[in-house]
């Protein structure tokens, strides 16, 4: 045992002590040897007091080289930290035994190390694979020295209803277990190999180190054969005693999870949320079993005790309400308005006069109307499905994945959900195949509702939740996709009476929905909502715009056909993929408008770009139609003036607006087309202090405030302290009734996200005009850190767009951070057959349209499209292509970026 040759580890934490057993597993008075890591010398040789022990647990095949990375920072004098990471008997460096040593005994074996030790609290423990159950048993018995409990990627149940792991499976079969996981290192380099990144390899060296030889491995062999897999193993009772004690231990949590494990999957993970419901949580995206390896915990773990240090768990922990922004700190902050459940006015239509009338619409792919309801029929079949689902199992708090396209079944399904408790899941196909797949299984639903397609897709990748189809399904069909029922048979005319009981039973403060992000600037993520802060969309939507009962909308967006009940308005989706907003036709547009008498129209800017571009479809009817909508709304990118002066043309008595907002906030601001130009005039003119650089978005929406924190030359903003100074460029942030609760299962980004009290950092960039109209620059990722200044991409890819030969444009940055030079792709028109460095008269043309917004532009690179996020086609993928143009300017194949 050299303890120098392990990299990351101070020779003076290894340490050995030879603790008396109490164990069973072994005869009275024996005394056992066990390896420790410890930190604690250290801390008392530089007068340091720590605040508590972390007490970290190892599981199979690892050893306590797996927390070395908590043992520095530990002995940091900012937050010192005793830090004990064992060695379990049979394992790592500590004695090899010769006895088969159960759950209960591995228990009983840290407890006598742990009174060996002296340890008398604050305790918290730390855990990992079958470690996480040993370190759990441990503060269930210790609760007296108990502060908190770390869990990362363990199990503590495993349900009968479904197999272990395939991979466990596999190393328990008889033919496979010895050789595997003794006789040979075939386990231990299975398990290193689950590493994203991969181990180097002098990592890999170490944990290998305690293993070399047969000899050496009994214990992992052993604790492979301790796996309870069913109700008759003989750890099975102590595993169970571990789960169920868990649902009362009141002291804080932090589960912090890898979700790319194909051992101990989200599955796991929810159940532990259902145990230890207060748990602050964070999914690292991409990270995998060894979490402790693919990802920094030090730093969330030490962020959490600092949260933690001192205090008991409060009633919002043990309740499992997430972190909220505390708006005390903002005197200004506008007051709640009286609640009003989200299907409020939906009620209230079918009760009155418009109750026979038209409340939701279905386009067929020839321009008639397929399928509607009127308001009264809605408010039925919302009833008689929430019955319906009630008793197919659907509780107060369940999980549903809605998997349906905009229309009949998807809005009586979510209004049902709504009513019942149940938390919508909203993951669109937008999203692409991988990445509604990671977002499905890590919002873990208990139930999916969907189209043959969606549980299809559900069977073959492995999705969780019991699966409802909308329709009724032949048998053999039904069984091949695993459906239980339909939304058909669920939905019963007479049985509103079961589900009316729910009409006025939302809790506020409850969890709604959670809506998943477009994963345009990383994995989706998932967006908490309370029925209090959607039902604040609902108003600040009818407030901001108008939109109310009596209104009529179609909606190319999703998220707007949902909302359309909400306000009491007749509500049409057009015949198009909305999970490809491009596809929608101006023929098509004016068949939805024309089928519902259309007031107002939402549609993204890549939907309206296809509408002007296919208008010589229109015949006279549709042209009728469209004339008579009186408000046209376009959000989810920037929409350049010159193609809102193409879509006025086509609805010359509406008013255009480009609402800005996000998922976790919508709508934020709000603009006119006629202020568009107002503001673009004065900043010509000169006549506007702190206007142009980015896109003129407007004013707060009714009850929004905006602030900044300046952006420094770094490109970052640290502040802390808001600002709405004119011309001052930094991180915008918003405080409103209907921004999300938190973003859900991801404790470290909601953390980020809320920094300040009070506030949302939305993660965008931009500034106030003097008027105090807010323009936003880009994204705070996107800006370029070039030498002595950070360049903000918006302002200067505008500018480039005007060209008449450019389509899409993108600024970002190639070189390391601070010296970056700015390179401009753009996607021209017509496109280019390949991509590559741009001819040189485009390149001069656009370096002086860069110059335009004060951006020096060092490299032009022509693409025949942008990558672009594929719920809105629009959002342009600024990281993939500066990997791109990094490699195109060093000599590389351009490829396809």
């Amino acid at each position: 045992m050299v303890a120098a040759a392990w990299p990351g580890v101070d020779p003076q934490w290894s340490r050995e002590l030879a603790v008396p057993s109490t164990s069973g597993a072994d005869e009275p008075g024996t005394v056992r040897n066990w390896h420790i890591l410890d930190n604690g010398a250290q801390l008392e040789a530089r007068g340091l007091t720590p605040a508590g022990t972390l007490l970290c647990v190892h599981g199979n095949p690892t050893w306590s080289y797996l927390w070395r990375t908590l043992l520095a920072p530990g002995s940091d004098p900012a937050h010192p930290w005793r830090v004990v990471a064992v060695d379990q008997l049979d394992m790592g460096f500590s004695e090899r035994t010769g006895t088969f040593r159960r759950l209960a005994d591995r228990i009983n074996d840290l407890g006598d190390l742990t009174t060996a030790l002296g340890l008398d609290g604050p305790v918290v423990t730390v855990g990992h694979d079958w470690g996480g159950v040993i370190s759990l048993g441990w503060a269930l018995a210790h609760q007296d020295q108990l502060a908190g409990v770390v869990v990362t990627n363990t199990a503590v149940h495993q349900p009968s209803t479904s197999k272990i792991p395939p991979a466990l499976r596999l190393a328990l079969h008889p033919a496979v277990h010895q050789w595997g996981t003794v006789t040979s290192d075939a386990f231990l380099r299975v398990t290193h190999s689950l590493a994203h990144p991969p181990l180097a390899a002098d990592i890999h060296a170490a944990y290998m180190a305690p293993y070399r030889g047969a000899s050496r491995r009994s214990g992992v062999g052993n604790f492979v054969a301790d796996i309870p897999v069913d109700e008759f193993h003989p750890s099975f009772a102590a595993l169970a005693g571990v789960a169920e004690g868990l649902r009362g231990l009141a002291v804080p949590a932090l589960m912090l999870w890898g979700p790319r494990d194909p051992i101990f999957s989200d599955r796991y993970l929810k159940d532990l949320i259902g145990r230890l419901p207060h748990a602050k949580v964070h999914r690292f995206e991409g990270a995998g079993h060894l979490v402790a390896e693919d990802r920094d915990i030090a730093t969330p773990v030490f962020e959490w005790l600092a949260a933690r240090e001192g205090s008991a768990p409060t009633d919002a922990d043990l309740s499992g309400a997430a972190d909220v922004l505390d708006t005390s700190a903002n005197p200004a902050a506008p007051e709640t308005a009286e609640f009003r459940p989200l299907w409020d006015l939906l009620g209230e239509q079918a009760a009155g006069p418009a109750g026979t009338g038209s409340a939701v619409v279905e386009m067929a792919p020839d321009g008639t109307a397929a399928r509607s309801l009127s308001w009264q029929q809605l408010d039925q079949k919302i009833l008689d499905l929430a019955a319906g689902l009630e008793k197919a199992g659907v509780q107060r708090g369940s999980r549903v994945s809605l998997m349906v396209p905009p229309g009949v079944d998807l809005t009586v399904a979510l209004y049902a959900c709504l009513r019942l408790g149940a938390v919508v899941v909203v993951a669109d196909a937008g999203l692409g195949t991988k990445g509604l797949s990671r977002a499905v299984k890590g919002a873990t639903p208990d139930f999916i509702i969907g189209i043959d397609k969606a549980l299809a897709a559900a069977a073959a990748l492995g999705w969780p939740g019991r699966r409802i189809s909308v329709g009724t399904l032949p048998a053999a069909r039904r069984r091949l996709l695993g459906a239980e029922t339909s939304l058909a048979e669920l939905t019963r005319p007479g049985a509103a009476h079961a589900g009316a009981q729910h009409a006025d039973a939302a809790d506020p403060d409850a969890p709604a929905a959670v809506l998943f992000t477009s994963g345009s600037t990383g994995p989706a993520k998932g967006v908490l909502y309370t029925h209090r802060q959607l039902a604040a969309m609902r108003d600040t939507v009818a407030s901001t715009f108008g939109i109310r009962a009596g209104s009529n909308l179609v909606a190319g967006f999703a998220p707007f056909a949902l909302l359309g009940p909400a306000l009491g308005a007749v509500s049409v989706t057009p015949a198009m993929d909305v999970t490809a907003p491009r596809t929608l036709t101006a023929r098509a547009l004016a068949d939805a408008a024309r089928a519902i008498d259309a007031t107002v129209v939402f549609a993204s800017p890549a939907a309206l770009r296809n509408v002007v571009a296919t208008r010589e479809d229109l015949d006279e009817a549709g042209l009728k139609a469209l004339a008579r909508v009186e408000l046209l709304l376009s959000a989810g990118a920037p929409v350049p003036e010159p193609l809102l002066a193409e879509v006025q043309q086509l609805v010359p008595a509406a008013s255009l607006h480009t609402p800005y907002g996000m998922t976790e906030a919508l709508p934020v601001t709000d603009i006119s087309l006629e202020q568009i130009r107002e503001a673009d005039a004065e900043t010509a003119a000169g006549t506007l202090h702190g206007g142009g650089n980015g896109v003129c978005v407007g004013k707060p929406v009714h009850g929004a405030r905006l602030a900044i924190i300046p952006l420094s030359a770094d490109g970052t903003a640290s502040g802390t302290t808001p600002v709405t100074d004119a011309g001052v460029a930094g991180e915008i942030l918003v405080s409103a009734p209907h921004v999300k609760d938190s973003y859900d299962r991801l404790w470290l980004t909601q953390r980020e996200s809320a920094g300040l009290p009070g506030w949302h950092r939305t993660g965008d960039v931009g500034h106030f005009d003097a008027a105090g109209r807010l323009w936003v620059e880009g994204r705070l990722a996107h800006v370029v850190t070039a030498p002595g200044a950070a360049v903000t991409p918006v302002g200067a890819e505008q500018a480039i767009e005007r060209l008449d030969n450019v389509r899409l444009a993108a600024v970002t940055g190639v070189g390391p951070a601070g010296t970056q030079a700015v390179v401009a792709v753009v996607e021209t028109a017509p496109p280019t057959r390949t991509a590559g460095p741009a001819e040189p008269a485009l390149s001069a043309s656009v370096r002086a349209a860069a110059r335009t917004a004060g951006v020096r532009i060092s490299a032009v690179l022509a693409v025949p499209a942008q990558p672009t996020d594929i719920r809105h086609n629009a959002k342009i993928d600024r990281t993939r292509l500066s990997r791109w143009a990094t490699r195109v300017l060093a000599g590389g194949r351009p490829g396809k970026p």
